[in-house]
């Protein structure tokens, strides 16, 4: 059985995550997902909308995805010793250098190989561009007939 694992933040699922998954479930036959901690979340990106476990429940609830847990804060490594798998899939912008962390994994004793996965372009492939699309349709009050979130529409 080959275990992939994938991870990331997966605050706000868009398609990108999608292609993302189905594109990491190719690769073996279980694929794990990690998702980031709050505290590593705040540490690299922004605040995160929706806490860890929350994030790694829907994520988990995905049809591409076995099984998804929240990374340690303290280490990142820990969680593939852990989880101990066969290759590990990084995203088309994660900040790794493949070589650089098969050759940290192999000082831990892990033989993993690692692979990047290529940019998926769509519309809203990015949390980043969802978010924007949102706050540009609140400003022209495009969403909800045209109200103001909070008032009359109950806030969501």
């Amino acid at each position: 059985m080959v275990r992939v694992m994938a991870t990331g933040v997966f605050d706000i699922i868009h398609l990108g995550h999608i292609h993302f998954l189905e594109e990491a479930k190719k690769l073996g036959d279980e694929l794990v997902v990690v998702v980031a901690s709050d505290t590593t979340v705040r540490r690299n990106k922004h605040h995160p909308i929706n806490p860890a476990e929350v994030r790694a429940r829907i994520v988990e609830a995905l049809k591409p995805v076995d099984r998804a847990v929240v990374g340690h804060e303290d280490d990142p490594l820990r969680i593939v010793e852990e989880l101990r798998p066969d290759i590990i899939v990084l995203g088309y912008d994660q900040p790794f250098d493949e070589r650089e962390l098969e050759q940290k994994l192999r000082e831990r004793g892990l033989e993993v190989r690692v692979i990047r996965l290529s940019h998926y372009d769509a519309d809203l492939n990015g949390t980043r561009k969802l978010i924007f699309r949102i706050a540009e349709r609140l400003a022209r009050e495009e969403l909800y007939g045209g109200g103001k979130i909070g008032k009359k529409n109950g806030g969501g």
